[in-house]
This record gives structure tokens, C-alpha cells and sequence, in this order.
């Protein structure tokens, strides 16, 4: 028998499905969400609609809630419900943006708001994807990509050169206009216009020189020690949506990274 499925969208858990029950619960909610059911921003039914139509327990469907908080997918708003986590400035520079001013370790009262980076597009361009690039996006060599170069300044101060490729067939209709004129993130633009919900990102750091491009993006010396950044942008499944790589004028900025216990 079919497992029953709500008004709602949500599917009756199956008494023979395997792994943990808040884990099935999970991964129903996680379907319900990445087929748009629920779009960015949006209200989930209350937690006693969702245990119902679940077939599971309130505990068990809050545990399964809680990873899907922790892992950004979801948002509580106390007194409001729960919510569609909404790509906006809030959380880009909290998940995804670590470049600050050089200071030194504040205590706690001393912690100042961070900065916004003002971005500029200074490149859009379509084309096909080299080896490095079809490797990170796992698309073939050759497939369409688009290119996009932006600059991120601090304080007016060049700081960061970002050059991003995603796949073409992934970014159906994706136009200069567009990315231009986009009113929040690059993460919401990808969210609200194609769909797709930046998760979390796999990054490797390495130390280079400013080649030409860079110099002259940042306003540097050819040769100037730079910090270059590789982010592998992963929706959901882990499935790789951008490939971007920062480079990073260290002259009076940091790459800061906040650790917690897992």
C-alpha cells in the first residue's frame, strides 16, 4: 500500500522504512521543501500537523526539526512557527562571508557589527567548462557554464576578487540584467529565481600571488601575497551548485572562521 499522504504534501511514514524515526521524519521534510512545496520564506503547518500527518511523535518530529535548523534548511521564529530559511544579508555574512579588518581578538562586549562588502559585478560571460570546473560542478568538460567576476570592497577598500562558474542547465535564464539588478544576495537570486538553496560549501585555502587580473580588479601590485579561497557551493544531496574562487587582498584583512562544537 502507498504511503498516505496529507493535504499538506507530507507522506505517512512507513512502519518498514529503515534508520532512526526522526531521521525518516527528516528527510520527509527535507523532500517537502527541496520540491518547493514550502518556497523560501514560508510558514510550515503547525508541529501538531506535521506529527500527524507524519505518524510520529511531537519529541520526535522536534529532534528532526532541530537538525534541519542546525543544518539551515529550516528557521524558528519563537511565537510564529517555523519557516523556510530565506537566503538575505543576515546570513550571508554570518555562513558564507569571512573577510573582516584586521583586529585583535575582541572580548565580548567589544564585538562590533559586521560589514556588508559592497559587490560590483565586473565580468559576465558565458562559456564551457575547463577540467577544474566540470570536476567541482561534476558536469562534463565542454558543458555551458556562466562566468561572473565581482569585487568586494570594505570601508570603499578592494579587498576581495571573486570569480564564479555555474553550470548553464542548472541556471536556465540566468542574465547579466538580472544578476545586476538582483535586490538581495547571490544565494537569494539562486533561491528565489531558479529554486536552488545554497546549504552549506566545501572551501580549500591556499596562498598565491595577485596575478594581473586580481591587480588590477583589487587595485595591487602584480605578485602582491594573496589569500586564494576555493568554495564548492552544495545544496541539497550535497549536490554542487557553484564553483567560486576568492582571492583575497590580506594587506589589512583576515579570513576569520568561528569554530563550534559539533
Amino acid at each position: 500500500m502507498a504511503p498516505r499522504t496529507s493535504s499538506h504534501g507530507l507522506q505517512q511514514l512507513a512502519p518498514s522504512a529503515s534508520g532512526p524515526l526522526f531521521r525518516q521524519a527528516k528527510r520527509e521534510l527535507q523532500r517537502v521543501v527541496e520540491s518547493g512545496r514550502y518556497g523560501p520564506g514560508e510558514t510550515l503547518p503547525s508541529e501538531t500537523v506535521i506529527a500527524t500527518a507524519l505518524g510520529v511523535s511531537i519529541g520526535t518530529l522536534r529532534k528532526a526539526v532541530d537538525e534541519l535548523v542546525h543544518e539551515h534548511v529550516l528557521v524558528r521564529r519563537q511565537g510564529k512557527g517555523t519557516f523556510v530559511a530565506l537566503h538575505n544579508d543576515a546570513r550571508f555574512l554570518f555562513q558564507f562571508f569571512h573577510v573582516e579588518p584586521r583586529d585583535e581578538f575582541p572580548v565580548a562586549d567589544d564585538l562590533r557589527e559586521r560589514e556588508y562588502p559592497q559587490v560590483e559585478c565586473v565580468g559576465f560571460a558565458r562559456g564551457r567548462a575547463d577540467e577544474a570546473e566540470a570536476a567541482a560542478l561534476r558536469i562534463r568538460p565542454g558543458d555551458p557554464v556562466v562566468r561572473i567576476a565581482n569585487r568586494l570592497s570594505l570601508a570603499g577598500r578592494p579587498v576581495v576578487h571573486d570569480r564564479l562558474v555555474v553550470a548553464a542547465q542548472t541556471f536556465r535564464g540566468l542574465s547579466e540584467k538580472r544578476f545586476r539588478e538582483r535586490p538581495s544576495t547571490i544565494y537569494n537570486l539562486y533561491q528565489t529565481d531558479h529554486g536552488i538553496t545554497v546549504l552549506r560549501a566545501r572551501e580549500r585555502a591556499r596562498a598565491r600571488s595577485a596575478d594581473r587580473e586580481t591587480a588590477r580588479i583589487l587595485g595591487v601590485a602584480v605578485g602582491l601575497p594573496v589569500l586564494e579561497v576555493h568554495r564548492v557551493a552544495l545544496t541539497f544531496g550535497d549536490k554542487p551548485v557553484e564553483y567560486r574562487i576568492s582571492t583575497i587582498n590580506t594587506a589589512s584583512h583576515d579570513y576569520v572562521s568561528l569554530l563550534a562544537k559539533g
